[in-house]
């Protein structure tokens, strides 16, 4: 895969997860990396195991916060839209606040990130962004309606875009894993455990089903794909939401 040397990303919700697997991977391909967060203490613990790589805080849900962010880090190349909550309970019983909560965080925040940078991206000569979504961004599912609203947002953002900015150097893609092992799926697995009685084990094994091959995905399996999308080898591909899901799509 080419590398990047020379190009500077920003990854949202950088410091655990998915967004510190791309940061590392992303940083062995030569990008200068910027993590962006909230809790800036865990931001820059993660950004010591980078070489090279800053920590900014960010809270994507505050329109100064993410100008701020966005003005400290510079010229960006490369935006990965990876920030993102999610909660289980029945539709019924979701109040509105709790819906509006995941909207703002995967929607609305990844819109001023996006706006953010964008402007810039239309003129320049290498232009990337990634959308960490999810396999629910592409299908239903039952009690978590506003994590699957907000996913299938993202993805019919990312298809809009790539069409609105075609004739630039600019693509726009999404990612769409399934249950991946990171915080979100431990608060999932808890959330079971404590609904249901199952153990941890049983627990897993419940979410690893939904995966044909049976298990959960790996942070850095997410990574490895952002990182081809990321690559000049893309250039064509864009408004694409590509599964990482063992074949359950």
């Amino acid at each position: 895969m080419s590398d990047l040397k020379g190009r500077t990303a920003v990854v949202t919700g950088g410091g655990t997860g998915i967004g510190l697997a791309c940061a590392r991977r992303l940083a062995e391909m030569g990008v200068e990396t910027i993590l962006m967060g909230r809790q800036l203490d865990r931001l820059e613990d993660a950004a010591k195991t980078i070489a090279g790589a800053r920590a900014i805080r960010c809270d994507v849900t505050d329109e100064d916060s993410v100008a701020e962010a966005f003005a400290a880090a510079g010229a960006i190349d490369i935006l990965v839209n990876n920030a993102g909550i999610a909660a289980a309970a029945a539709f019924h019983k979701t109040p509105m606040a709790d819906w509006q909560k995941i909207q703002a965080v995967n929607v609305d925040g990844l819109v001023r990130c996006s706006q953010a940078v964008i402007g810039p991206m239309l003129t320049a000569d290498y232009a990337r962004i990634i959308n960490i979504a999810s396999i629910a961004g592409l299908r239903g599912g039952a009690y978590v309606a506003p994590y699957t609203a907000s996913k299938h947002a993202v993805v019919g953002l990312t298809k809009s875009l790539s069409l609105e900015y075609a004739r630039t150097r600019l693509t726009v893609n999404a990612v769409c894993p399934g249950y991946v092992e990171t915080q979100i799926v431990e608060n999932a697995i808890a959330n079971i455990m404590a609904k249901t009685g199952r153990s941890r084990d049983e627990a897993i094994a419940e979410l690893a089903k939904t995966n044909p091959q049976g298990k959960l995905i790996q942070a850095e399996e997410v990574a490895e794909a952002v990182a081809w999308l990321c690559s000049p080898l893309s250039g064509s591909v864009s408004g694409q939401a590509i599964t990482i899901s063992g074949g359950a799509i």
